[in-house]
């Protein structure tokens, strides 16, 4: 690594108004894309690719230049994820009845740059003196050396994109040509039968970029909702709820499914998740002690600005200290203006910044391991979310009206913090691996994290007008599920004396610790099969139909792999998934932003139907089943064509 200050342009301004675009279209995206399926996609890759092939138009760009645009266009997964998790459970709690566009820039923006500030003193440990190995940042790397040619990936992003936004305005919310899903359900005797599929092509993306593993276990925990938990309780359960045997009373087959699901049997995915949660914390406790021990130590360093070469210059130490208190201040009056009472918005705000401080430290570490795809950033919001509603019982007491939504607020920042956090050190692993500087790369974030936080509220109310966020409802019978944001409302509800459907909590708990014994059994014998509990309550949680996609498309990604046995390094499996990931990520992509389009006349008009063609012109669920697999085909087909 070269200690000489680098000569080529980075933070240019055509580099910073890309990657703030970049940013707020890929936060856009995977709002959508997390509130309907639970999971975000990363996107520093797709961000890069379209950053070489737009500066390459507007006159070539340096690979610093591209690393700077990817940077600050990550934020569009971190900002969306660290929102989604947290702020629609203030819907859900009923203490919002729409997104507060000030609240909201407030929580996503500061909580952002929090996690890049926290994040800071942590590079020179976790990247230099003693790195790690953060794999999605040295993928990034690869990608931006290897984009002498990026025309190929931007015309694969491009045509799936196409692919992805004409199937989403075919599809029941737009023009209404094909259904969103495949379904079928009947009764043998009192059992329930359930079998279906959503027909997204964004699902079977995600699927791809997941892969098989993850695509079977969370298929497993939807077939265990849906085909063994939901027909036990009406074979046998019913009967005990007078209330919900009397609202189901005539309906039909998936009316009667859906509506145990969603009553009763969805709570099954709440206690596995929360099980999950704590558990992910326990298991890695050595390694967050290692996280938060290496923080803190990097936090003590103070080197001396004129020792340090371009190559390895932090932002400033003491003007992140000014930023931090700078920025923690409106919290602090937000908060206060929550509970109203300065003795409990004060410890608010530190817990606030000690839990934003130490899980920064811990989602660093953990990205740092196992990449921010998985890195439990929920488990990391729970164990916030349950430290806070203690601490805040003591102070409110346990009947407070106001003590979930108080422990919402403080999750919610420190989620975005966290979140923001591990994403910028996967970043900085990046710019070290191509020679960039960090405090540019620093600065860049805090413009993209700030970037989608503008853009996150406005996306929220459309997306709630248009097809509601939660429990579905007579008005939003399809609402986007918002998995994390129903579990952090629950368990902030259930912490301050809500009414919950504790027995099958419980019962979700118990699958949950099965499942991590099953999980730990497969690692003692090194299997390379795994049981994530997470990836299995995220299944038990939502519809089965969501889930057989993402199944599917992890099987394509199977299939794929096979067609090159020989190769066997982790760079040599990238090479070949490139082409299928930039498809995939194409594809979520195109039906994201559409969905996102096709809410603007939903809302403006009121009716869900607007785009709707008259009914000669809709056809069944079998032809969306074709066009699915023609989706599918054209997936593999990318794929297939890599060079080992």
């Amino acid at each position: 690594m070269s200690a000489s200050a680098p000569a080529v342009p980075q933070l240019s301004l055509r580099a910073i108004i890309l990657s703030m675009l970049l940013a707020m279209i890929l936060a856009a995206a995977n709002a959508y894309l997390g509130l309907f399926a639970g999971l975000t996609i990363a996107t520093a890759i797709p961000a890069a690719v379209v950053s070489m092939a737009v500066l390459r138009v507007l006159g070539g760009g340096s690979i610093l230049e591209n690393n700077i645009v990817q940077t600050g266009a990550s934020a569009g997964s971190s900002i969306a994820a660290g929102v989604i998790f947290t702020i629609p459970a203030l819907i859900i709690l009923g203490y919002w009845h729409d997104f507060k566009y000030s609240w909201v820039l407030a929580i996503a923006g500061l909580g952002g740059l929090l996690g890049v500030l926290f994040s800071v003193p942590l590079r020179r440990t976790m990247i230099v003196e003693d790195p790690l190995a953060f794999p999605e940042g040295k993928a990034a790397a690869e990608v931006l050396k290897a984009g002498e040619n990026p025309g190929g990936g931007v015309k694969t992003l491009a045509f799936a994109g196409v692919v992805g936004s004409l199937i989403k305005l075919a599809a029941a919310s737009g023009l209404k040509l094909i259904p969103d899903a495949a379904i079928g359900s009947t009764f043998f005797g009192r059992y329930f039968a359930f079998m279906g599929t959503n027909l997204s092509p964004a699902l079977l993306g995600v699927g791809y970029i997941v892969g098989l593993n993850v695509g079977i276990v969370v298929v497993a925990g939807s077939i265990l909702s849906w085909n063994i938990a939901i027909p036990i309780y009406h074979a046998y359960f019913l009967n005990s709820d007078p209330e919900l045997a009397a609202k189901i009373a005539g309906a039909g087959a998936a009316d009667i499914g859906y509506a145990i699901w969603n009553a009763k049997i969805r709570y099954l995915g709440v206690g596995a998740m929360l099980i999950g949660g704590i558990w992910t914390l326990f298991s890695l406790r050595k390694s967050l002690a290692s996280g938060i021990k290496s923080g803190l130590a990097a936090a003590r360093k103070n080197v001396g600005a004129a020792a340090i070469a371009e190559v390895d210059r932090d932002l400033p130490m003491k003007w992140m200290l000014i930023a931090l208190v700078v920025f923690t201040i409106p919290l602090a009056l937000l908060y206060q203006a929550i509970v109203a009472n300065w003795l409990v918005s004060i410890p608010m705000t530190l817990i606030m910044i000690v839990a934003g401080f130490l899980f920064v430290s811990v989602s660093g570490y953990l990205a740092g391991l196992v990449g921010s795809s998985n890195n439990p950033v929920s488990g990391i919001t729970i164990a916030t979310i349950l430290f806070a509603s203690m601490v805040l019982i003591v102070l409110l007491g346990r009947d407070s009206p106001i003590g979930a939504v108080a422990a919402i607020m403080i999750g919610a920042v420190v989620c975005c913090a966290a979140a923001v956090g591990g994403d910028n050190l996967q970043d900085l692993k990046a710019g070290y691996l191509v020679g960039a500087t960090p405090w540019k790369q620093q600065l860049m974030l805090c413009i993209g994290a700030f970037s989608c936080a503008l853009v996150m509220a406005p996306v929220l109310n459309l997306l709630a007008a248009a097809y509601g966020i939660g429990a579905p409802t007579p008005e939003h019978p399809n609402a986007l599920a918002a998995p994390q944001a129903n579990l952090m409302a629950s368990v902030a509800k259930g912490m301050f004396g809500g009414h919950l459907p504790w027995t099958m909590i419980e019962l979700g708990a118990v699958i949950g610790a099965l499942t991590i014994a099953l999980d730990e059994w497969l690692k003692k014998r090194g299997s390379s099969f795994r049981v994530p509990v997470l990836g299995a309550a995220i299944g038990i949680y939502l519809p089965l139909e969501l889930m057989v996609p993402i199944f599917l498309g992890g099987l394509l990604n199977h299939l794929v792999a096979r067609k090159h046995p020989d190769a066997v390094s982790e760079e040599a499996r990238d090479r070949i998934h490139q082409p299928g990931t930039l498809f995939s990520a194409g594809l979520i992509t195109g039906e994201a932003l559409t969905g996102i389009i096709i809410a603007i006349p939903i809302v403006v008009s009121g009716r869900a139907d607007v785009l709707a063609l008259p009914d000669t012109f809709q056809f069944g669920q079998f032809v969306g089943l074709i066009v699915l697999a023609v989706v599918a085909w054209l997936l593999y087909r990318s794929g297939a064509k890599a060079q080992g």
